[in-house]
């Protein structure tokens, strides 16, 4: 199946057998294969290089962080431009769809990743990119569908790149990649996909059809319970196609903006030394937001209660802190290594973010001090 999303992504198990294909649609013949050392030791690397005709030739950069950052960008573009790369496939979770396309970025743009960060004015910046293939290998950012990447940049912070020149020409979205994923993993991961959907919903701003999308992926995700049972269940095929299509639909919805999650959870992500998954950050923020905007949002929680099958007068923040549990979740930051001598630092950064502009509810400095205690 060939879905008509923003980039025509190919949508079915087994569909990482087209790459050949998708390479040669794009005239791709030397693509740079960004990816994670986790992926390489588990034979993924080798898995995709026999898929690819000899006629091309891959290079691989297997180095991609669980955070990426400017300095692995800058790395994998000399690996780009030693071998004469033509294109970049990210192949992983969002970290490694993230770097490529920083990569693909930085081919033909001059300067460094910083400068075209949205915090630096860069987002008019942005011009068409390389050409660039998302396949994930994890179901929870989106960044397949999505127009941006997050970096942490030289100076510590975590910024975003955005626009729809970053948004990958083309996706390889073959649900049976994500079949091996641990519970941990798959836990953390979903939880980002329905994050996105969540967050994306509670946005102020007017765009029915990507509600639509977002109560469609959390309906996938938790009516239909495949998130539990990804978790306990590694092997559901019908539930991984499920949390991958939800995956997706959260990046779709998140088109009309995010919110106070993503800013916190991009400040605590941004630490080098915990090396904090954004997923799981997401996850176990979320109920603190819910609680906050709780009165901010007409009858919108209301609607998500229906989507996730529960009655509408329930406890939204209580819902996800359950789910949480059940997943295997950190119960709060402090369980993560957050501490709350940490926290001046972590507000400074979350008043910052982007992701502010579309949250519902403002947090004033104080708020957002209190919101990380409460997150603790």
């Amino acid at each position: 199946m060939q879905l008509n999303f923003f980039n025509r992504p190919h949508f079915e198990n087994g569909s990482i057998n087209k790459i050949t294909d998708v390479l040669k649609e794009l005239g791709i013949k030397n693509p740079l294969i960004c990816t994670d050392p986790g992926l390489a030791s588990i034979g993924m690397t080798d898995k995709i290089r026999g898929l690819i005709s000899n006629e091309i030739a891959p290079t691989f950069f297997e180095e991609t962080p669980a955070n990426p950052t400017e300095k692995a960008v800058e790395d994998a573009l000399n690996l780009y431009q030693e071998n004469n790369c033509d294109g970049v496939i990210g192949f992983g979770g969002g970290s490694s769809m993230d770097l490529g396309k920083a990569v693909a970025m930085m081919a033909n743009h001059e300067g460094n990743v910083i400068n075209y960060a949205i915090n630096e004015g860069g987002y008019g910046k942005i011009k068409e990119t390389i050409p660039m293939i998302a396949i994930p290998t994890t179901s929870g950012t989106g960044s397949e569908i999505s127009n941006g990447a997050v970096i942490i940049m030289n100076d510590g912070r975590k910024l975003i790149l955005a626009s729809e020149h970053l948004r990958p020409k083309a996706a390889i979205c073959d649900p049976e990649l994500t079949l091996g994923l641990p519970p941990i993993l798959s836990a953390g991961a979903g939880m980002d996909a329905l994050t996105h959907c969540i967050e994306a919903i509670m946005s102020p701003i007017n765009d029915p059809p990507a509600e639509a999308v977002g109560l469609d992926g959390i309906e996938k995700i938790i009516k239909e319970e495949s998130l539990k049972r990804v978790c306990k269940d590694g092997q559901d095929r019908d539930a991984r196609w499920n949390m991958m299509m939800a995956s997706s639909e959260g990046a779709m919805a998140f088109s009309k903006g995010l919110g106070a999650v993503h800013s916190m959870s991009h400040a605590a992500g941004a630490d080098q030394d915990l090396r904090l998954h954004h997923g799981t950050l997401n996850g176990v923020i979320l109920p603190t937001i819910l609680r906050f905007n709780k009165d901010h949002v007409g009858e919108k929680y209301s609607r998500i209660c229906r989507a996730m099958g529960i009655k509408e007068s329930s406890d939204l923040a209580e819902e996800i802190e359950k789910l949480n549990a059940d997943i295997g979740l950190p119960s709060g930051l402090a369980e993560m290594g957050i501490s709350e001598d940490m926290i001046p630092d972590l507000v400074a950064h979350s008043m910052t973010d982007p992701s502010n502009v579309t949250t519902p509810r403002q947090p004033t400095q104080d708020e957002w001090h209190e919101l990380f205690l409460s997150a603790m």
